[in-house]
């Protein structure tokens, strides 16, 4: 990427995306694939392009990700935030518009571990009172 460009790190569960963002036409490359084209329901694409919607850039930026970890859930997730992060990085007046939206949080919620002496974090093996 060129020098003009913003780089900003989102997360959720598992997955990481590193975010470029810079100006544009628009175009949206997740690992080198168009962005409708990596995410095969068409939630996952529009809540990627949740940010860009709420402050009305949408053709005005070109994003190119790298994602890894997790799932396509969480992928999205995490793209999500590293958009509405650099956008914000290059402009703070995004901010306010952005977290009323709720677009500048982490979700904090990961899987929960799984415990000794039991199947799964907190299922429990099948009790037998005789």
């Amino acid at each position: 990427m060129s020098t003009n460009s913003t780089l900003k790190v989102g997360r959720r569960k598992t997955a990481t995306a590193r975010v470029h963002i810079k100006q544009g036409q628009g175009k949206i490359l997740i690992n080198g694939k168009e962005a409708n084209t990596y995410f095969k329901t068409e939630n996952l694409y529009q809540e990627v392009l949740h940010p860009l919607r709420v402050t009305n850039l949408l053709g005005s930026y070109d994003v190119e990700v790298n994602v890894s970890g997790g799932g396509f859930t969480g992928q999205a997730g995490a793209i999500k935030l590293g958009i509405a992060r650099a956008l914000v990085h290059n402009n703070e007046e995004l901010k306010s518009p952005l977290r009323k939206e709720g677009l500048m949080t982490r979700d904090p919620r990961a899987v929960e571990r799984k415990k000794y002496g039991r199947p799964k974090a907190r299922k429990k093996f099948q009790f037998s009172k005789r």
